[in-house]
């Protein structure tokens, strides 16, 4: 009786939702892995970000971003509803604390595609969130990837490495690192850490 117990405190256990937060530099791939993850998951949901900017070309409502007026942003961190919240680049960025909630209590993974400060703050917060710093090859590579966006001009990019540089020294506070040469590898390498995190007993 009492195996079975422990048995079925194990299987309950590998059930359990996760909070995956995927952070990376800018050009890495994290956008594209994040939506490659929730695919390839039973049970997951991508969290779209709020934001006080406008959209990018391309950029659709509710799949890229949620975007609302910065007034809206501001109601909502009074009323308190982020897990987190940044200023970036004169710009509101935020989790959403209902949406979290709401796909938990389904039984869903969250997976973020957040930067290093949202995710330490999801930390903060949420312990037992699973930590995943996503590294480029070289930075030779992630120049080559930030170029062949053509989304930005040379001053742009060369803020963009510097802030990177910035954002890899606090890849040794994630819980596990990844290098991102190739995605579907590193889509693998994502989905093992997971199957190891949900045998974990907390």
């Amino acid at each position: 009786m009492k195996e079975e117990k422990v048995f079925n405190t194990l299987k309950e256990n590998m059930r359990r939702p996760l909070l995956i937060v995927v952070s990376a530099p800018s050009g890495t791939g994290k956008t594209t892995l994040c939506r490659m993850l929730v695919e390839r998951l039973e049970n997951a949901d991508f969290s779209v970000s709020v934001t006080s900017r406008d959209p990018r070309p391309g950029e659709v409502q509710g799949r890229d971003y949620l975007f609302v007026s910065e007034e809206e942003f501001r109601e909502k961190i009074d009323s308190g509803g982020f897990l987190e919240w940044a200023v970036v680049h004169d710009r509101y960025y935020g989790t959403s604390k209902d949406f979290v909630r709401e796909s938990l209590g389904r039984g869903n993974h969250v997976v973020f595609d957040i930067d290093v400060q949202g995710g330490m703050r999801i930390r903060e917060n949420q312990p037992e969130a699973v930590l995943i710093f996503l590294l480029p090859p070289s930075m030779e590579e992630l120049r080559r990837r930030l170029v062949g966006r053509n989304q930005d001009g040379e001053d742009e990019i060369e803020k963009r490495i510097g802030n990177s540089y910035r954002e890899m020294r606090r890849a040794l506070d994630y819980d596990y690192l990844v290098e991102n040469r190739d995605l579907d590898e590193a889509l693998e390498m994502i989905l093992s850490i997971i199957t190891a995190e949900k045998c974990r007993v907390r």
